[in-house]
């Protein structure tokens, strides 16, 4: 190991491989996040976005290599420590049971509670300063179930930011949400990232999206990292071409600056 990798780098996977039953899926894959990075993962589906984000989590342990959180190896540590640190954003969330949303984002102080004790003073006062950092007082009454796509994703964020993680892994954060909703959770997830300097990685399928709201992008294809850097280094015609098999044409964001996609359809 290199001296000062560990301070380097507070979450790096190095050399990961992981397989299901019909072969690899993660391709020896390696990449380090620093303190307050926030980058983009994004790829076609089948490219092992999902799978790469659980093994970062700490959820599906590598077939070789290894995954290291502020310089611990993940795979020898507990869940509970795993989850003071990381907290995770799932696709979807299902709940069998009804509960009010002050409960679902309470379930997020899980990782710090004493055994056998309930919710104490200090988890009170988290669970109120986050849903009013995401802006979700208003709910806390209400069923998380009754409640739409766009506000059940803040809940879902409130209750990973409950846990008071240094890292926050989302996949697919703006999947089913209307153009409104995509953009103010990318707006909250941006604003966190600046004010506290939470390190963030979030799997994106809208390309565009993941230009305007991500320093860095890692561009994913049948388990094996293609490109990875601003995105004016990974949104390039050529990765495009090669890796989603279709046309565009690369031009800039109007008021950001930023690479902006045009879609080319076949002559007609």
């Amino acid at each position: 190991m290199s001296e000062g990798r560990e301070d380097r780098y507070i979450l790096e996977a190095r050399e990961v491989d992981f397989s299901y039953y019909d072969g690899l899926v993660i391709k020896s894959v390696s990449l380090g996040l620093r303190k307050g990075d926030i980058v983009g993962l994004i790829g076609p589906n089948g490219s092992g976005k999902t799978t790469f984000l659980r093994i970062l989590s700490g959820f599906l342990p590598p077939k070789s290599g290894s995954v290291y959180l502020s310089g611990r190896d993940l795979g020898q540590m507990s869940r509970r420590d795993i989850a003071r640190l990381i907290a995770v954003v799932p696709q979807e969330l299902e709940m069998l049971f009804s509960f009010s949303v002050w409960e679902m984002v309470m379930m997020g102080r899980t990782p710090h509670a004493p055994r056998l004790l309930g919710a104490g003073r200090r988890d009170r006062e988290v669970v109120e300063r986050v849903m009013e950092r995401v802006g979700i007082q208003y709910l806390a009454q209400r069923p998380f179930q009754e409640l739409s796509g766009g506000e059940r994703q803040k809940v879902i964020v409130a209750m990973a930011l409950a846990q008071e993680p240094d890292i926050l892994l989302l996949d697919e954060p703006t999947v089913h949400l209307d153009i409104n909703h995509q953009v103010e959770v990318l707006e909250l997830l941006r604003r966190l990232n600046r004010e506290s300097g939470l390190t963030v990685l979030a799997t994106m399928h809208d390309l565009n999206l993941a230009a305007l709201y991500f320093d860095n992008l890692v561009l994913l294809n049948e388990g094996e990292i293609v490109s990875h850097g601003t995105p004016e280094e990974v949104l390039q015609e050529v990765h495009i071409r090669r890796v989603f098999e279709a046309s565009v044409e690369i031009q800039k964001h109007p008021t950001l600056g930023v690479p902006h996609m045009v879609i080319l359809p076949p002559p007609r």
